[in-house]
C-alpha cells in the first residue's frame, strides 16, 4: 500500500467513524497581510490587501477536525462586535458546534499577520473575549465538555482555566492533549498531571526541556531517545514534535517513530500547526494510533500550507487527498 493510499484508509477511518472531539479556548479574526519579506524592527515596508479571515488557535484546531469529519464542540467566548458573527458563522460552515460559545461584552480576539513571500509569517495576538473564558464557564459546560472522548488544548485562554479543564477532562477519562502554544516554558504541575499528550514545534520544545538546536536545522541529528527521556521526566510519556517542512517525531514512551513530510508548494504557513492538531485529535477519537494520527496529520497541514489564512485553507478529506495527489 502507498503512503498515499495509506493515508486515505486513516482519513477514511476518521470520517466513517463516530469521533466526537470538544475544543475549549480561543476564536480570533485574523487581519493578514502579504508582503515580499517580514519587516525588521522599527521598519515600514509595503505590503497587499489586508484580508480578514477567520482564526484563534482553538476555532482553527475544532475546524480542522470538524472538516476531516470528527463531531466537534467548540467552547469560548466571542465580543459583541461584528467580528463575533464573522467568527461563528465560518465555524458554523465547517461543521463546528458552536452552540456552547458565549457571549459577552467588548471585542473578539484578534491577531495581525503578516506572511512573505515563502510562506513564513508573524503573529501579534490580542486576547479580546478569549480572556473571558473563565474557570466557571468550564463548571457550567462541564457536562457538555465531557460528552465527548478527547479533550483538545492550547494556551490562548487563561492558565486556570486551561488547567481546570484539563482536569475536568482527565477525571472523566477523556484524552486530554495539550498544544503549548502561545509557548509557555514553565507549566503548571497540575496541567501537565492532567494531560495524555503534548504538541509542540522543535523550537518549543527546544527551550521546554533545555535541549540545544543543532546549527544547521537538521533535527535528523537530534538525539530523540534523550528528547524522550527529558519528556517522560517532565510528565509527558506522550508527545509530538512538529518540525515544519521536515515532519514531525512522536514520542510515545520508549518508541520514537519519524513522520515524513508532504511536500507542497507553501503559499501561507499560518495555521498549518492547528491542522495538524486538530488532526491529531480526530484520529485519536476515531480510535486510531498515536503515529497514525500523525501521519493522516502531515498530510492535512500540508494541504493547509497551499492556500491562504488558517480555516480558510483547511479542506475535507476528499479535497485533500485529490490536491496531494497532484503535488
Amino acid at each position: 500500500m502507498s503512503d498515499h493510499e495509506g493515508v486515505a484508509s486513516l482519513l477514511e477511518t476518521i470520517t466513517s467513524r463516530e469521533s466526537r472531539v470538544s475544543v475549549i479556548g480561543s476564536m480570533n479574526v485574523d487581519y493578514t497581510v502579504t508582503a515580499e519579506r517580514l519587516p525588521k524592527p522599527g521598519e515600514t515596508i509595503n505590503g497587499g490587501p489586508l484580508r480578514l479571515l477567520p482564526g484563534g488557535k482553538s476555532a482553527n484546531q475544532a475546524a480542522a477536525a470538524a472538516r476531516i469529519g470528527a463531531e466537534v464542540r467548540l467552547f469560548g467566548a466571542v465580543g459583541d462586535d461584528a467580528n463575533a458573527r464573522f467568527l461563528l458563522e465560518h465555524l458554523s460552515e465547517a461543521g463546528v458546534d458552536t452552540s456552547h460559545v458565549r457571549s459577552v461584552a467588548g471585542p473578539s480576539g484578534t491577531t495581525v499577520i503578516t506572511v512573505d513571500a515563502h510562506g513564513e509569517n508573524t503573529i501579534v495576538y490580542s486576547p479580546g473575549s478569549n480572556a473571558h473564558v473563565s474557570v466557571d464557564y468550564v463548571h457550567d459546560a462541564a457536562g457538555d465538555i465531557v460528552a465527548s472522548s478527547v479533550l483538545g488544548l492550547c494556551l490562548e485562554s487563561p492558565m486556570d482555566t486551561v488547567t481546570a479543564c484539563a482536569r475536568l477532562g482527565h477525571e472523566h477519562g477523556m484524552t486530554v492533549l495539550l498544544n503549548d502554544s502561545p509557548f509557555v516554558d514553565t507549566l503548571p504541575a497540575e496541567l501537565i498531571e492532567a494531560c495524555d499528550v503534548l504538541l509542540v514545534n522543535e523550537h518549543e520544545m527546544a527551550q521546554l526541556l533545555g535541549v540545544a538546536e543543532p546549527e544547521d536545522g537538521d533535527w535528523d541529528k537530534a538525539d530523540w531517545r534523550d528528547v524522550a527521556a527529558r519528556m517522560r521526566t517532565l510528565g509527558f510519556a506522550q508527545a509530538i514534535v512538529t518540525l515544519g517542512g521536515d515532519g514531525s517525531v512522536v514520542l510515545d514512551g520508549e518508541s520514537i517513530t519519524r513522520i515524513d513530510p508532504v511536500p507542497v508548494h507553501a503559499v501561507d504557513t499560518t495555521g498549518c500547526g492547528d491542522a495538524f492538531m486538530g488532526t491529531v485529535l480526530s484520529g485519536l477519537a476515531a480510535g486510531l494510533s498515536l503515529d497514525d494520527s500523525a501521519r493522516a496529520a502531515s498530510y492535512v497541514s500540508a494541504f493547509a500550507a497551499t492556500g491562504m489564512g488558517a480555516q480558510a485553507s483547511y479542506g475535507t478529506s476528499a479535497q485533500i487527498l485529490a490536491k496531494l495527489a497532484q503535488q
